[in-house]
């Protein structure tokens, strides 16, 4: 609740700080030069957290592919040894 509360103190203050002067803080152009500038290195940050989420999700689906043939091979020995009973 109090994280809730918080974030809409935030984003009441940024909208505070957009408006033009004399209702906020005219804040709006170095809002958007820092948006200007801080959008390629988001971008490859975004890009490499991308790269690495990929990169778990391939890891994940070769395991969970070995785990289901050793259950398999699991299953496959247990319906021999009870067919050979």
């Amino acid at each position: 609740m109090g994280a809730l509360i918080v974030g809409f103190v935030l984003i009441a203050f940024c909208v505070f700080a957009c408006l033009p002067s004399g209702v906020g803080l005219a804040w709006g152009t170095y809002v958007l030069d820092f948006l200007r500038g801080c959008a390629p290195v988001l971008s490859a940050f975004v890009g490499l957290v991308a790269v690495f989420i990929g990169f778990a999700d391939l890891k994940d689906k070769k395991e969970a592919k070995k785990e289901e043939l050793a259950a398999k091979e699991a299953e496959e020995a247990i319906n021999k040894k009870s067919s050979a009973e």
